[in-house]
């Protein structure tokens, strides 16, 4: 970089509008730590849902291994069924359910789609299974999720996975954004 030839005047005029300047002895610089916040107690996630909670039982017929789901809630266009379908939507959080019970995949269930709308998770992936060892080939925990997800009040949409990421052993879930999160996207 070639070095800036600067006038007398000029260097004059910088000198007067800086003032005086008195050279420092050293070039380290004390830090000095801010004082941390306290923490908020967090909120206790189990009294937020009922993990007792019971889904009604639909009349469905019976999903097989290769069978693949999709829903959408009334109201939501196609439109985002086929933008979920092909991995528009970032992935936020996962759940892996395999070789759970029925009532256990149910809690894991509840928790875990309690926390992702806490936390303002848009798109999440759940890991069913498909039933390989289940009796008469019909998995139990795809079915139950199913239903379940067609009940619960935050789910806007799901659908089978790709091949890669699960097939029809997987769904990706897409939650509805809780009211404090719309009032923050609102505001920026």
């Amino acid at each position: 970089m070639a070095k800036k030839i600067i006038s007398e005047t000029d260097r004059d005029l910088f000198r007067q509008s800086i003032g005086d300047v008195h050279r420092i002895s050293s070039d380290n610089i004390l830090w000095q730590r801010e004082q941390k916040p306290k923490p908020f107690p967090k909120f206790n996630a189990h009294n937020a849902f009922d993990e007792n909670f019971e889904f009604d039982e639909l009349a469905f017929d019976p999903l097989g291994i290769d069978d693949a789901l999709s829903y959408s809630a009334p109201g939501i266009q196609k439109n985002v069924l086929k933008k979920l379908r092909k991995g528009y939507y970032g992935l936020d959080a996962e759940l892996d359910l395999h070789g759970l019970t029925r009532q256990e995949a149910k809690r894991q269930f509840l928790r875990f789609l309690h926390d992702c709308v806490e936390n303002g998770y848009r798109c999440v992936h759940i890991v069913h299974g498909k039933g390989i060892r289940s009796a008469d080939n019909l998995s139990v925990l795809k079915n139950n999720l199913n239903s379940w997800l067609r009940q619960h009040r935050d789910v806007q949409a799901f659908c089978s996975s790709q091949p890669k990421q699960g097939g029809t052993g997987a769904v990706w879930v897409l939650l509805q954004l809780a009211e404090k999160f719309r009032q923050e996207n609102l505001e920026s």
